[in-house]
C-alpha cells in the first residue's frame, strides 16, 4: 500500500494520523484512523507511528489505512544495569546524547515519510494531519504543507506551560502575543497556546522549524520578516480528547479501544479456578522507562501482600526483561514445589500458585471483568478499560498525565488514594522496607474492595458503556473538515 501512494500522482485527499507514545498513546488514534477509513472511502488514511506497534499494520491494512513505520522507540530510558557511583556523570552525559541523536533521526524520518506523501504536488482540499500530544512534529509538517492540522488525544496534555512563560513570550514577542490576545474568535488565540501549543515556541522545535524546515522559528510569523502573520489568521485547531464526559468534563470526547487478540488458555484456566477471582498489577512502561530498578523488591512486596490478604493476583511483565527474569529466578528456586512452575512459554506461576506471571500480550477488554480489581500506573488506555470493565483500581503513578488520572480516578470514587511509587517499588529489599510497602498496598486493596468503591466502578461502567468514543472522534472529524455524511 505504501508503493502505491508514493508511485502514483494523488488524486483523493489524505488523511495522515501520526501518533508516538506507548500503546496508550497509540492504539486509541490507529482505532480512529481506522474507523475514518471505513467511514470516509474518499479519503487515503495513513498511520505513521513507531515500529515497535508493527503489529497494527495488519490490523490497519485490513481496513485499508497504509503504515509507515518511524525507527524510533516508544519509550527511551538509560540503562539502569551500567549506572555506578564514578560512572553516573558520564552515564548521564551518553544518554543525553542518545536522546539527541535519536530525536534528530525522528524527525529526519518523519519528514521524510510526509513528503513522500504530500510533496509529489499541491495540497487537496480535505488534506490534514491528526496528531497525538507526543506527535507535535506534524504541526510544522502540517505548515509546511499547507494543510490543516487536528489533535486526536487518548490523555489530558501531559505537560503544562512554565510559570514564566507568559512573562518571558510577552517579553520576547510583544507583537505575536498582541496578535494572539486579539484573536477573532474561532481563530487560533493565546488559550491555544497555553493549552496546548506552548512548547512549539521553545527552541527545540524552533530550531528545526528554521533549520530543517525552511519555516519561520514560531509558528504564525513570516519567515523573512518575523511579524506576525496579520494578513492570515489560522482557525483554532480542533482538539479531540479521548475519554468519556462521565469521566472528565472535557468537550470532543472519545474512548479508548483496545486493538484484540485470542485469550491465552492457561491464563482462561487460573481465572477460572474456584475462588475468588485474581487481583489484575501490570505497569506497562514504566519498567522501560527506568522506574523498576530493583524486581526482586517488588515481587517480594507482591509476596507479602498475598501473605497478608490470600488474594491471588496476575502479573503482566509487559516484555521488561529485568522483571521477567526476577520471575524465571524466583520459579526455578523453587522448582522443587508442584505449584512454582513455568506452564507454558508466556506463562509462568509462583508463591505456591498464588501468583501468575504473564509476558504475552491480552486485551484488557477481556481481561478486566474477570478480575477483582486492577493494579496499575495510571496510563490512559489501563485507566479507561479498568472503568469499562466497572472494577476498583489501585493505582500508582510515575509521570505526566498518569498524576492526573490517580487523581482523578480517586475523586471519581473508584479508587482510593494513589500510591506512593515507594508503596509498589521499593528501592530497598530489606524486610522493613517490603513489610512497609505490602501493608500499604494491602490497605488499598481492601479499600478499593470496599462495597462503595465497588458499586461507584459499576455505576460509572454503567453510565460509559452508552457511548461511542471511536464513531464520535470520525463525527466530529467529518464536520470539522466538512465531508458528506
Amino acid at each position: 500500500m505504501e508503493s502505491e501512494m508514493e508511485m502514483e500522482e494523488r488524486n483523493k485527499p489524505t488523511a495522515i494520523f501520526m501518533a508516538f507514545g506507548t500503546k496508550g498513546d497509540v492504539y486509541p488514534v490507529a482505532a480512529i484512523a481506522a474507523a475514518f477509513a471505513c467511514d470516509q472511502k474518499q479519503y487515503s488514511v495513513v498511520l505513521i507511528t513507531h515500529s515497535a506497534h508493527e503489529n497494527l499494520g495488519h490490523h490497519l491494512a485490513e481496513k485499508h489505512v497504509a503504515y509507515y513505520p518511524i525507527s524510533s522507540p516508544p519509550v527511551l530510558s538509560s540503562d539502569q544495569d551500567h549506572e555506578t557511583t564514578t560512572g553516573r556523570g558520564s552515564l548521564e552525559l551518553s544518554f543525553l546524547l542518545q536522546k539527541r541523536i535519536v530525536k534528530r533521526e525522528h524527525r529526519r524520518e518523519c519528514y521524510s515519510v510526509v513528503q513522500r506523501i504530500f510533496g509529489c504536488g499541491p495540497s487537496l482540499e480535505g488534506d490534514f494531519i491528526a496528531i497525538n500530544f507526543f506527535a507535535l512534529e506534524g504541526w510544522s509538517l502540517a505548515e509546511m504543507f499547507r494543510v490543516r492540522c487536528i489533535v486526536v488525544a487518548p490523555y489530558v496534555v501531559p505537560y503544562s506551560a512554565p510559570s514564566s512563560f507568559e512573562r518571558q513570550f510577552r517579553k520576547e514577542e510583544p507583537l505575536l502575543y498582541r496578535y494572539l490576545q486579539e484573536a477573532p474568535i474561532n481563530k487560533v488565540c493565546w488559550k491555544d497556546v497555553i493549552h496546548w501549543m506552548w512548547p512549539l515556541f521553545t527552541e527545540n522545535w524552533g530550531s528545526w522549524r528554521y533549520d530543517d524546515l525552511n519555516l519561520s522559528p514560531c509558528p504564525f510569523t513570516d519567515p523573512v520578516t518575523a511579524l506576525p502573520t496579520w494578513h492570515d489568521r489560522p482557525p483554532s485547531p480542533l482538539v479531540l480528547y479521548g475519554f468519556s464526559k462521565e469521566v472528565v468534563e472535557c468537550p470532543g470526547n472519545l474512548q479508548i479501544k483496545d486493538v484484540l487478540c485470542s485469550a491465552h488458555l492457561v491464563l482462561q484456566n487460573f481465572l477460572e479456578a474456584p475462588s475468588t477471582p485474581p487481583i489484575f498489577v501490570g505497569l506497562s512502561s514504566v519498567g522501560s522507562m527506568g522506574f523498576l530498578k530493583n524486581p526482586q523488591a517488588f515481587l517480594r512486596v507482591l509476596q507479602t501482600v498475598i501473605e497478608i490478604t490470600s488474594y491471588r493476583f496476575i502479573l503482566f511483565t509487559a516484555g521488561f526483561e529485568p522483571l521477567a527474569s526476577a520471575v524465571l529466578m524466583i520459579a526455578a528456586e523453587a522448582s522443587s514445589h508442584l505449584s512454582q512452575r513455568q506452564l507454558s512459554e508466556d506463562c509462568i506461576s509462583i508463591f505456591d500458585g498464588q501468583l501468575f506471571c504473564f509476558t504475552g500480550s491480552m486485551p484488557y477488554k477481556w481481561l478486566f471483568p474477570q478480575c477483582l480489581a486492577a493494579i496499575h500506573h495510571g496510563g490512559s488506555g489501563v485507566t479507561a478499560a479498568a472503568l469499562h470493565s466497572g472494577i476498583p483500581q489501585v493505582v500508582c503513578p510515575f509521570i505526566l498525565d498518569q498524576f492526573y488520572w490517580a487523581e482523578r480516578m480517586f475523586w471519581l470514587g473508584v479508587a482510593p488514594e494513589p500510591l506512593n511509587k515507594g508503596h509498589l517499588l521499593p528501592d530497598k529489599d530489606d524486610v522493613c522496607s517490603i513489610q512497609e510497602a505490602a501493608t500499604v498496598l494491602s490497605r488499598a486493596i481492601n479499600n478499593a474492595l470496599s462495597p462503595r468503591v465497588k458499586a461507584c466502578a459499576v455505576e460509572i461502567a454503567g453510565r460509559i458503556s452508552l457511548e461511542n468514543g471511536v464513531l464520535e472522534a470520525v463525527k466530529n472529524l467529518k464536520e470539522e473538515l466538512s465531508c458528506p455524511r
